[in-house]
């Protein structure tokens, strides 16, 4: 798997996410130039893994057998480690590189915490992104991913966790005022699944977590 490394010394994505780099004869290839090439190859490898399927119609969809069916492992992650702004479920992240490879090639799941460690704010709900944090985890040079989060997580801690959701949105305020790690876009993408979508995941994770089964459709969820 093609290693996707982002290097602090480039001033952070975002200065360059719109960067038209063409490539000169009578120069190498820029590292940004690169690092949009490597994304875009990335891009095109998920596009082989489907996004439609019966996981759309469920309140939680488990990923750990399809992410077993990519890879024998995503990392060496302690739980201890963990963000706390790492959203309940299977995949989290304990201490890892400060590259910030995550937040640039998939910013629609991870993000960076005040420790400039890595954390997943959306779990993965169907293959093609399953195949994205996959992609994130392998190429992270400290290997601090992990997914036994199912083997973490209590019914108790997510509902502590939920309780703690305006903890997050200050966090997401005070990161859009003072913080260039993260991309404007994906901390507004955080802050809008904490009002609308983010709930309905974690009573179906829960369901998961009480039940060891995902829910029916129609199936009555537990409350947060």
């Amino acid at each position: 798997m093609e290693e996707a490394h982002v290097s602090r010394s480039v001033g952070w994505w975002s200065r360059i996410k719109n960067w038209a780099g063409v490539r000169r004869p009578d120069r190498p290839f820029s590292h940004q130039w690169e690092l949009r090439q490597a994304a875009a190859r990335m891009r095109g490898r998920l596009l082989l893994h489907p996004v439609e399927g019966r996981w759309q119609d469920l309140a939680y969809w488990d990923p750990l057998p399809t992410a077993r069916d990519m890879a024998g492992s995503v990392g060496e992650g302690r739980w201890e480690d963990r963000s706390w702004l790492n959203v309940p479920g299977p995949f989290y992240a304990g201490v890892t590189d400060t590259g910030l490879n995550g937040p640039y090639y998939l910013p629609e799941h991870v993000l960076s915490s005040d420790e400039h460690y890595e954390f997943v704010y959306r779990q993965p709900a169907n293959p093609r992104e399953v195949a994205g944090l996959l992609e994130i985890a392998h190429s992270e040079p400290m290997g601090g991913y992990a997914w036994d989060g199912d083997q973490r997580w209590t019914p108790q801690a997510v509902r502590e966790w939920w309780a703690r959701r305006a903890d997050v949105r200050d966090w997401i305020t005070a990161e859009l005022a003072a913080d260039d790690r993260n991309e404007p876009e994906a901390l507004h993408r955080y802050a809008a699944y904490l009002e609308d979508g983010l709930e309905t995941y974690l009573r179906g994770y829960l369901f998961w977590l009480t039940e060891g089964r995902e829910p029916r459709l129609g199936e009555e969820l537990p409350n947060l």
